[in-house]
């Protein structure tokens, strides 16, 4: 299936585009293309459209790209209306004070009462995350004698293993 889109060409921070007509399941790189139909330059406002070209593969099948469809109809190239490519999100209505929270609306509570602060001296605790279950909170000096107490283990351990090997 034939698609008329956009290839593009220039520097970084220069766009420019070629309106070339491709086949849909390739990229459009290296100028393989079947036919360069058109020119459109965003910065400078130029634009270069071979009508009679465009006529001819749309003719045969080809069809524009969202984006270049809406450049030939406001070109006049073609008629009908734009294709809207990026829709407006929908605002949330307000609730009336007697309604009935959707199924949907109940998730979101809970994670809120999820989310409840914990409350520690700031004495014991530089830093606290906050998460479903409150975790055990130490002292900053209660870390390092652990570390230590690790540390003595392990090479009372090793000199274990070192008389063991040399009986």
């Amino acid at each position: 299936m034939l698609v008329i889109r956009l290839f593009r060409v220039g520097k970084k921070n220069q766009p420019s585009f070629k309106i070339v007509v491709i086949d849909k399941r390739k990229p459009p790189r290296r100028g393989r293309f079947i036919e360069e139909v058109g020119f459109l330059n965003p910065l400078t406002k130029e634009k270069v459209l071979r009508k009679e070209r465009i006529d001819y593969w749309m003719s045969v099948g080809a069809k524009p790209s969202d984006t270049v469809h809406n450049l030939l109809v406001e070109e006049k190239i073609i008629e009908g209306k734009k294709i809207v490519k990026h829709k407006k999100a929908k605002k949330k209505e307000k609730k009336e004070e007697g309604e009935i929270p959707s199924q949907e609306e109940k998730p979101k509570e809970q994670k809120k009462e999820e989310k409840k602060e914990i409350q520690v001296p700031e004495e014991k605790v530089k830093e606290v995350s906050i998460s479903k279950e409150p975790e055990e909170v130490s002292a900053p000096g209660e870390k390092k004698e652990r570390q230590k107490q690790t540390k003595e283990a392990s090479n009372t351990k090793k000199e274990e293993d070192k008389k063991e090997k040399t009986e």
